[in-house]
């Protein structure tokens, strides 16, 4: 006899940041909604402050905490998987076996670290000089290369957009550079940077403030220019670009270290799901109210998402109170009443004790949190240093994933296009 389908008002598929801080936020406003949170991971992590732990500046267990003490005391955590969705039966298959029904159901699974995607990384990632701090493993390993380095040639590479916070390949190379000028070795480490993209940051207006940086440590800079291979036993990293004819141009250049950004795509399951957009396979919703365009009762936000924003922990913070208010008002019987305007924050850490804090929103529209008499963004200040590395952690756990709305309070107006 099959079992009878268990059902709940809303399903949050993922508890990372977007989906714990929607579940705070749901909760915070209806306290008896019976939410569930589908989350395999026992472990949560803060992951903006990898930058830092790569940069010797956090010890790594301060990114890392418990998911049972972080979900909201009135959720309830189903440690799982999903394997399947099915929005049209307002369903989904979890890895473990049996079906879980929803009223609502909020997707927020992340995105995909496509290590596979270039030959030779996987199996030379933590060793011959070969690291991320896109793993929270590998992020110590960073600071050792960069304590150890003494002099040869350090390559820094970002593939193709969309990623999760695009500023971080460049914040691993400023800190590591201003590393080495601090003790007198920068004169012998030869910088570059390999940059699949055509420019150095999307948002124009904190260009000049970077490349001084760029020019300070006197980094290489190749647009243009993609990671294809890696042979780690031989020191080598292989890169693609086009010629002036357009013709396809490998070059093999050694290394004593390598920080990788890897290639990222949506996860697998969502790209095989009806909620995949043609384009990329992201969950394709609205971007202004980040409802399903095509699933009336299906939410979705963070890195997974199809809309057009930067894809950072400050994203998921503006974005959870949009999807809550959204959510009960359609729960309601009614249409969404909140309004995301594309916000997303890059705090770029250009030297140890300087942050360039670039705020901007859909199509790089400038959206600063403080006047520039306080903290102007387009320049590297030591209160943006104090913002990154002290409050914003704390903002993190003790706020956004407590369903506290700072500075992240949902407008009721769609912004103008």
């Amino acid at each position: 006899m099959t079992a009878p389908l268990q059902t709940c008002d809303v399903l949050i598929v993922g508890g990372g940041a977007g989906g714990i801080a929607t579940a705070a936020s749901l909760l915070k406003r209806r306290p008896d909604l019976d939410v569930r949170i589908v989350e395999p991971s026992e472990d949560h992590f803060y992951q903006p402050g990898w930058t830092l732990v790569g940069g010797g500046v956090f010890r790594p267990e301060r990114t890392r905490r418990r998911t049972a003490d972080l979900i909201p005391g009135r959720a309830c955590w189903i440690r799982d998987s999903v394997a399947a969705f099915e929005p049209k039966h307002d369903r989904v298959r979890l890895a473990g076996g049996g079906t879980l029904g929803y009223r609502m159901m909020v997707a927020s699974p992340g995105l995909k670290l496509d290590w596979a995607a270039i030959p030779g990384l996987s199996g030379t990632l933590g060793q011959n000089g070969v690291t991320s701090n896109y793993r929270y493993d590998l992020a110590p390993y960073t600071w050792k290369l960069v304590q150890d380095l003494t002099h040869g040639r350090a390559l820094f590479t970002q593939p193709p957009m969309p990623i999760k916070c695009a500023g971080a390949p460049q914040k691993a190379m400023y800190l590591s550079s201003d590393h080495w000028l601090r003790n007198g070795r920068l004169k012998n480490i030869d910088v570059a940077f390999h940059n699949a993209g055509p420019v150095l940051f999307g948002v124009a207006d904190y260009v000049p403030a970077l490349m001084e940086y760029v020019e300070r440590y006197d980094i290489a800079l190749h647009f243009g220019s993609r990671l294809v291979a890696v042979d780690g036993p031989a020191r080598t990293a292989t890169f693609e670009s086009l010629d002036a004819d357009g013709k396809a141009v490998r070059t093999d250049r050694e290394f004593e270290m390598l920080h990788v950004c890897p290639p990222q795509t949506a996860p697998d399951v969502v790209r095989d799901s009806a909620l995949a957009a043609a384009a990329g396979g992201w969950i394709e919703v609205d971007p202004d109210t980040l409802r399903h365009v095509r699933f009336g009762n299906v939410f979705g936000l963070g890195d997974g998402c199809s809309s057009p924003n930067a894809k950072t922990a400050a994203a998921a913070r503006k974005q959870a109170p949009v999807v809550a208010e959204n959510l009960l008002a359609v729960l309601d019987g009614g249409d969404p009443v909140a309004f995301y305007d594309g916000y997303g924050s890059c705090p770029l850490t250009v030297e140890r004790g300087k942050i360039v804090l670039a705020e901007f929103g859909y199509g790089g529209k400038l959206l600063p949190s403080f006047p520039d008499w306080m903290l102007d963004g387009k320049r590297p200040t030591r209160r943006a240093w104090h913002l990154k590395a002290q409050a914003l952690p704390e903002i993190y756990w003790a706020g956004m994933l407590k369903g506290h709305e700072w500075l992240a309070k949902p407008q009721r107006t769609c912004p103008p296009v």
